[in-house]
């Protein structure tokens, strides 16, 4: 091709002859001017045609098929144990479904010795006596209002689901009968109603194998909770060590020390936010419909109702929500609960 062709009249065609270098400088300067990139045709005037690409090698050398080793039932064992066998005991264990389980305390894991009325009766007289040695002046037969305090107290807790603690209890009494919290001394207050409580301390006994069982769960790595409605946290605490349940339980709470009764959710939740454990993993035991079962139900958690004997009040209810509330077991005595608690986890 002449030297002489105008810039614009250079034309490529794939097969011409190759452009002298001062063409190809001309040609690149239009294509730039022209803001264009080549086309395929150009490139291939210009540069030849793109090189081939190699054809792929294979990965690997074709290999042999084999024969099967033929291997007896006592050489496969030799093998596994062999190189699995020093594993075996570092393997984690299969996860169990259940991590703990949730008791509620009274008339489930512990009974009463003595009745109510007269452990209130003598807690009160004896709570009444200690408050005159003090000094105060104090209406006679002053322990019957202790007692009808903590009964109406008890009833606005039930009906309220916020319980209503025992020492605000006695110090609203004593403001009624002419003591302003303003004038009560706090530690008489406080000794008066553990005093007032302080048969009950020790009327609560375990029920047969309530001892045993907990301490099944615990060495067999079950979490234990212990939640109850009470309105003393701290005499409820002096309850749990005199029944010797303490060493084997995670958790124990009372509906005084949250405020908070059972069936409340929160009142559960809080287990689980200690535990780090889903509903599902856990079983709630008692013997309350409305408290135990309905709480746990509606949790989400597997439900185990204790069938036997029970107050008054618990007793009315579990007749009354019979029909509505439904445990997914029923037991008569603790010693059937670890055969569920198994099922459970193994499911």
């Amino acid at each position: 091709m002449s030297n002489s062709t105008p810039d614009d009249e250079i034309e490529i065609r794939p097969g011409m002859e190759p452009l002298t270098p001062e063409e190809l400088e001309r040609f690149l300067a239009r294509a730039r001017a022209q803001g264009r990139t080549l086309t395929s045709e150009e490139q291939y005037a210009i540069f030849g045609p793109a090189p081939e690409k190699p054809a792929p090698q294979p990965l690997y050398a074709d290999v042999a098929e084999m024969d099967a080793a033929l291997l007896t039932h006592s050489e496969v064992n030799a093998l596994a144990d062999r190189f699995f066998g020093e594993q075996d005991a570092t393997l984690p264990a299969t996860p169990r479904l259940i991590q703990g389980v949730i008791f509620d305390f009274d008339y489930t894991l512990v009974q009463l010795t003595r009745s109510t009325d007269e452990l209130m009766a003598e807690g009160a007289r004896q709570a009444d006596a200690y408050m005159r040695s003090t000094g105060m002046t104090l209406p006679d037969d002053f322990w019957r209002n202790i007692v009808e305090a903590r009964r109406f107290a008890e009833e606005k807790s039930e009906e309220e689901q916020e319980e209503h603690i025992a020492d605000d209890a006695m110090s609203f009494l004593l403001q009624f009968f002419g003591y302003p919290a303003s004038k009560m001394d706090p530690a008489v207050l406080r000794r008066a109603v553990d005093i007032f409580y302080a048969p009950e301390m020790t009327a609560w006994q375990p029920v047969a194998g309530a001892v045993d069982l907990l301490r099944q769960l615990h060495t067999q790595g079950y979490k234990v909770a212990l939640l109850a409605n009470y309105n003393c946290d701290r005499v409820f605490q002096r309850m749990v060590d005199y029944a010797g349940f303490r060493p084997y339980l995670d958790i124990v709470l009372s509906s005084s020390s949250v405020e908070r009764r059972k069936p409340d959710e929160i009142f559960f939740n809080l287990v689980l936010e200690r535990w780090d454990a889903l509903p599902h993993e856990v079983i709630v035991v008692g013997d309350s419909l409305v408290h135990d079962i309905k709480g746990g139900l509606d949790l989400g958690a597997f439900t185990v109702r204790v069938q036997g004997p029970t107050s008054v009040q618990i007793a009315y209810q579990n007749e009354q929500a019979a029909e509505q509330v439904k445990a997914d077991a029923v037991i008569s005595e603790l010693a059937q609960l670890p055969a569920l608690v198994a099922q459970w986890a193994a499911a």
